[in-house]
This record gives C-alpha cells, structure tokens and sequence, in this order.
C-alpha cells in the first residue's frame, strides 16, 4: 500500500513555538518580578480591563440571578456528564472501562502503552546501575514494546559493563554508548536507526535535565528533575547518629544536593549539626568533596514548635525523598501531602529506595512533589478516552452541544451537531 497525500499541510502546530516561546520567556520573567502589579498592567494593556481582579461573591451571585435558565441547565448538562465520567474514572482507576452516561450515550477509557521510550541511565561520577533498573524495568512492565538506553561512555570503554549487563536483564531492546545532550537527542530525534521516543525517563546532570525541558512537548518526559535531595523528619526519640548519615548519604550525589533536616529537638539539632563535618570528613575524595559542598552551601536544620509544624514546613519544602524518625510515624503518614516518596522510621533509609528495596528511585525535585509522583508503571502508559452513540441520543446532546457552542460563539462547532440532528429527524 502506498500513502498518498491529497493535500499536504505547508506548515504544523509547531511552526510558530520559537517565536512564542521567546515572547513568553520574556513574559514569566518579567511577571516573576512585577507579580501582581504586572499582572495588572498587562491586563490594561492586552485586555483593556480595569476593574477588579478577584471575582467577588456578590458578582457571581448577581450572574447566578442574571443569566438565563436555559443557559443554566445546559451548563448543568455539561457538568453532570463530566462529572459521572470523572467519578468512573476515579472508580476505575489504572484499567480499562466503559460506562452509560446517558440513554445511548457510552463513553470509556483504554490504557495503551507508548510504543517507544527513552531511558536515560547516568554514568559520570557514579555507574548509576540502580537507574537502569528503575527505568527499563518500570517500561518493560508497562507494555512498552520499544525500549532505548542511553549512557554515558568511557574513554575505550563504553558505557559501564555493570551498566550495559543492567540494561540488557532489565528488557532493553537497544543499547547506545551516548550521555548528555547527544544522548537526550538521539532518542528524541529517532537517530542511529531508532524509532523517535515517546517519551524519555531517567535522571542526569543539569544538562540533561534542561534538554528534556526544552523538548517536552515533542516528546514526553517523566518529569523536570533537579538535584538529588533529602529531609529528614525527627523529634527527640531519633537516633542522631543515623540521622547524620542519612543526610550524609544523599549529599555526596553532587555539589548542589539539598539535605534538610526538621526537628521539634533543640539537642537533636546540634548533636547531628555536630556530627555533619565528622562524617564528611570520612569520606573518600570524590563523595567528600561533593558533600562539603552540598551542605555548606544547601543545607539546613529547621527547629519546629510542634508536629503540625513539621508537616507544615515538610509540605512547603515538598522534598524528593522524605524520612520519618519519630514516636508517631503513623501520624506524619496520614498527614504529610507533599513529597516524592516516604520513608517511614529508622530501620529504612532513603539508600534501599535508591539501589533495590523495590520503589522506583526517579522522584520529583524543586518542590514538583507538590503536584506529582514519581516514574511508575502509568508514566509509560496513556489514559486514552473514547464516546459512542446512538441516533436517538442526539436529540438530547446534539442539541444542548449546539446551544453550548453558540453561547461561546463557535459557530462551526454548532453546526456539527445541527445537521445531524436535522439527518436523524430531530431540530434544535
């Protein structure tokens, strides 16, 4: 069979992305100064609005009063059928499912795999043989039928022996001997005879991680990674001993790896603010010297009144990995909202989740925790939603589709659902 465009489009929906992403860039980082007094001033300017900005309660109770009740049963109409299939989808979460919103109208999700995905795998400092596991097999397990890794070589090397043995028993179809920048690229664009990724998975240095940035949306990422971080929560019972080598243990990742620790123990505080500098100090040269760094310039132990204020300060920070050393773990566990994954006492630490206890080591960091997860089986796979009716149901949604459309003044989306009322006898 031979593919034959009949009409072929000069241009695609990204042709215009450079030119608005500059104006854009330019926009945020103006705002982030102004805030809101810029907020204001552009509103004037491209809007030419000059009254309030929040929404009072008195003007949304005179629309209520104002706006017709047709208008308002439509809306409601909307709403009642999104809302049942949002609930469906809540109930029927990570399968597939169908359901009847209304007489004739069926609507439902498939959960399909992305066909391609790209796995980063660090190797620079550190043969990061635990990514590879992270990565490729939360993929393979997914479903996902194309798997490429990518590391970093060596000098007449390649890419770590450990690394590559990793990748392979973990289920990657391709192995390339790239990091960095290239790497990102080679997996995006589809080079070296490789389908172009879906999406692209794993951590890496800064440069990595803005290469995703900037390419996400061509290709989906896992998400928008910083350095490694940890905190650790911890009242009077905490051992401090175990406390500082956690906080340690996570320092020596890089020169700019937050360690915090929040406590409700003054003395806690300054035994573990003591032992820091000891246990750095016994590092080998390389671990110690990021550390240094990265608590001297990154690290902080915040003092705390009560437990709602740990959960408070803990859920600001929301950090990548989170350890709980407390006479009330269970407590934190029901309350703490904010955080890549969760440690709970002493006898775990965030090392077991990094190398092989079993919970995938790929988190969010800078505060992402706040509205994600970390890499799982449901970031390889899409949430794929689909509807189908019958004639007689288009009596009731094609003509509330129609009124819909014309109060937001989408004429063409009107007509879809005229004509077929009027092909199937109905009129609007």
């Amino acid at each position: 069979m031979t593919i034959k465009y009949l009409k072929k489009a000069t241009k695609t929906s990204s042709t215009d992305d450079f030119k608005t992403r500059k104006i854009v860039q330019g926009l945020l980082s103006d705002l982030e100064k102004s805030r809101e007094k810029g907020c204001i001033e552009l509103t004037k300017k491209f809007d030419k609005y000059y009254d309030e900005i929040i929404v009072s309660k008195e003007k949304i109770e005179n629309i209520k009063k104002k706006l017709d009740q047709k208008t308002k049963d439509d809306i409601k109409f909307s709403h009642d059928r999104v809302r049942k299939f949002a609930d469906a989808q809540l109930k029927n979460y990570g399968q597939d499912f169908e359901i009847e919103l209304s007489k004739g109208l069926f609507a439902g999700q498939k959960l399909i795999p992305v066909n391609t995905a790209g796995c980063y795998i660090p190797g620079g400092r550190y043969a990061h043989i635990a990514s590879a596991v992270m990565s490729v097999t939360t993929a393979k397990v997914a479903g996902v039928k194309n798997i490429i890794a990518c590391s970093p070589p060596k000098e007449n090397i390649g890419a770590h022996p450990a690394i590559i043995y990793t990748a392979d028993l973990c289920g990657a179809d391709v192995i390339l001997n790239l990091g960095g920048v290239p790497a990102i690229a080679a997996m995006t664009y589809g080079m070296f005879n490789n389908s172009p990724a879906d999406i692209l998975v794993g951590p890496g240095n800064q440069y990595v991680a803005e290469a995703k940035r900037i390419l996400y949306g061509k290709v989906g990422i896992d998400l928008f990674a910083g350095p490694t971080e940890i905190a650790v929560i911890a009242d009077q019972s905490a051992d401090p001993e175990i406390v500082a080598f956690d906080l340690v243990g996570q320092a020596e990742h890089g020169y700019n790896s937050p360690a915090w620790l929040f406590t409700t123990s003054k003395k806690l505080a300054d035994e573990v603010i003591e032992l820091m500098p000891k246990l750095i100090a016994d590092l080998p040269e390389i671990p110690r010297i990021s550390s240094e760094a990265a608590w001297r310039d990154y690290g902080e132990v915040i003092l705390c009144d009560n437990k709602e204020e740990l959960v408070l300060i803990s859920d600001d920070y929301a950090p990548e990995h989170l350890e709980v050393q407390t006479t009330n773990n269970e407590w934190f566990h029901a309350n703490l909202k904010n955080y890549g994954s969760l440690f709970i006492g002493e006898e775990t630490t965030v090392a077991y989740g990094d190398k092989c206890s079993g919970t995938n080591h790929i988190l969010p960091t800078k505060g992402a925790g706040k509205y994600t997860g970390g890499l799982f089986v449901g970031k390889f796979i899409k949430t794929l939603s689909f509807q189908r009716m019958t004639k007689e149901s288009t009596k009731e949604v094609g003509a509330a589709a129609a009124r819909i459309s014309r109060y937001e003044g989408m004429e063409a989306h009107a007509r879809t659902g005229d004509v077929r009322l009027r092909k199937y006898g109905y009129s609007n």
